[in-house]
């Protein structure tokens, strides 16, 4: 049986094949196989907006919308400079890269714990270290192994192991239930060149409910002519959601191809949007 995720997926999907048609909301919750009254409480549960409402985050008129809007909020994160950690919601994130020796070993002598647990945007992979989380990835049931394997291969040299309760402890900081809780700040360990540092240090400027294009992105990080390289990196960025590379999006409009599927990054852009008291008043009900 589809868990929740999955059937909101379906969703966008057929919202966004058929959005010149305007489907009614009997016609989108017929093709999930619920009742609109389900369909209805369901979206609106995870979302905290109606599919309509939602649907209006995804259009190319939106998406330059919010990356005007976006400007002088991008203008002052990066002021601040790209050291130390950037912000995630209460959330204060900081990356830290191997030793070029652990980077040439693949991270010999490294102790990874990994576990996999559900969240808002389907289930998630998520492996950690003494020094940090090192991974996280979105996948659908059938590609857990896929998943793992790739894991594997990025990190060679290290001890890879099950340890579901420290990744659970985490997974709940990154995707609170309980709205009171304190989060603890979250470090973050990666393997990548010094260019592919300096675009994820970048990305985690990017506060929640903003977005901007690979090429700002490139001039914010004193290479404007490097808008293809930064594009490059923003696709190998291992840890999706905390090192937020959906938030950037094409010039057009257009939100792009994403690592872990593109209806997923239509998921988290929306999603964001929705929790973002400032994006609702752009459009109109």
């Amino acid at each position: 049986m589809p868990n929740d995720y999955q059937r909101i997926e379906q969703a966008l999907g057929y919202l966004t094949a058929h959005f010149r048609q305007q489907p009614r909301l009997a016609e989108v919750a017929a093709q999930l196989g619920l009742s609109e009254h389900h369909f209805q409480r369901l979206f609106s549960r995870w979302a905290g907006v109606s599919p309509k409402r939602f649907l209006q985050y995804l259009t190319a008129e939106y998406a330059r919308t919010l990356l005007q809007n976006s400007h002088s909020v991008l203008d002052a994160a990066f002021a601040s400079g790209l050291s130390g950690g950037g912000r995630l919601h209460d959330l204060t994130v900081s990356l830290h890269a191997v030793t070029p020796g652990e980077l040439q070993s693949r991270g010999a002598g490294l102790r990874i714990g990994y576990g996999i647990h559900p969240t808002p945007f389907g289930d998630c992979l998520l492996a950690t270290t003494s020094r940090g989380i090192c991974a996280l990835s979105f996948h659908n049931p059938t590609e857990t192994e896929a998943a793992l394997v790739e894991l594997r291969q990025r990190w060679l040299g290290a001890s890879i192991e099950p340890d579901s309760a420290a990744t659970a402890a985490l997974v709940a900081q990154i995707f609170p239930n309980d709205p009171e809780l304190q989060p603890a700040p979250l470090h973050l360990l990666v393997q990548g060149t010094n260019f592919q540092l300096r675009v994820w240090e970048a990305l985690l400027r990017l506060p929640a409910g903003t977005a901007t294009t690979y090429g700002d992105l490139a001039a914010r990080i004193g290479a404007p002519r490097a808008a293809r390289a930064v594009g490059s990196a923003v696709g190998r960025n291992p840890i999706a959601y905390l090192i937020p590379c959906h938030r950037v999006i094409r010039a057009s409009g257009v939100l792009g191809e994403y690592r872990w599927g593109s209806l997923r990054k239509q998921a988290l852009l929306g999603w964001e949007a929705a929790q973002s008291g400032e994006a609702g008043r752009d459009l109109n009900p």
